[in-house]
């Protein structure tokens, strides 16, 4: 297990995209406050040019890219590599965070589906595939930290293509650590992030307060580095609404429903709900 203080350290270097709000920015801020060179990518210059400028006070003009980019076309994050390459000669950290989740259901309009499913999975898959080479053939330690979705693991109704998009997120992370791992003199370990609550413009809707319930970014982020520095995969964050029991229990439930050929998400039909909170209830 490689110690991340070898990675978290001044001159290298972090690219997060969706890196201008939420989870991203503070996880850009985090890396700065080391010593890191960040580079963020994400869409309007305005929320961009904000970002880079709270970045700047923190780490300097030389240490801070700011790229507007849209992850769902694999060009755009090309040229941001390229351009990271030439500012910065290299990558130790990327963190595929860019996200978006207007609702769908089944039969919505086919742009929903395809604005979801580019950013969210597929902003993963190429980010990974386009910046992974590199950082394996550098030969420093680094690295991959994709964000999740506890809705991609218990795929709850509502909003089908995120629960796709995240779900496609887990599993090409799993498999992208289990090459990583058996690639001989690789020293680069990929990491999926599962936020919970957490107040971003993802979740906020119209309010403005911070629900009680809800985790800051900076929670988010100080609770993925804890999990890192163990060699955590699998950053399963709580909030403070549900702590880790439940949501272990939610997700043994979702794999039960294979294992006990229940209804699919039986945890939300009717038939079920008894056993369901009974489920939840045990303490073995």
């Amino acid at each position: 297990m490689t110690d991340i203080r070898e990675i978290f350290k001044k001159a290298n270097v972090a690219v997060i995209t969706g890196g201008a709000s939420g989870i991203g920015l503070a996880a850009a801020k985090y890396f700065a406050k080391l010593g890191m060179s960040v580079a963020i990518a994400d869409l309007g210059r305005d929320r961009l040019a904000a970002a880079r400028a709270e970045l700047v006070a923190i780490a300097g003009e030389d240490q801070v890219m700011a790229v507007e980019t849209d992850v769902a076309h694999k060009e755009q994050l090309e040229a941001l590599e390229r351009a990271v390459l030439q500012h910065f000669g290299r990558v130790h950290v990327l963190m595929n965070n860019a996200g978006i989740g207007p609702e769908t259901s089944i039969f919505s309009p086919q742009p929903g589906w395809d604005n979801i499913l580019g950013v969210n999975l597929l902003g993963v898959i190429n980010g990974t595939r386009v910046f992974g080479p590199g950082m394996l053939a550098h030969g420093k330690p680094g690295l991959i930290i994709n964000t999740g979705s506890k809705q991609g693991i218990t795929t709850p109704p509502g909003n089908p293509a995120y629960n796709v998009s995240k779900a496609g997120v887990k599993v090409f992370t799993e498999a992208l650590q289990h090459e990583l791992r058996n690639t001989a003199g690789a020293r680069i370990s990929a990491h999926l992030l599962i936020p919970g609550f957490v107040f971003t413009g993802l979740t906020k809707g119209d309010r403005q307060e911070k629900p009680a319930g809800a985790w800051t970014p900076e929670q988010t982020v100080d609770f993925m580095v804890e999990s890192l520095e163990r060699g955590d995969f699998y950053i399963l964050c709580p909030d403070n609404d549900v702590a880790r029991p439940t949501d272990e229990r939610r997700m043994l439930w979702a794999a039960g429903d294979i294992i006990e050929n229940r209804p699919p998400l039986s945890r939300w039909h009717p038939d079920y709900a008894e056993k369901f909170k009974a489920f939840l209830e045990k303490k073995d």
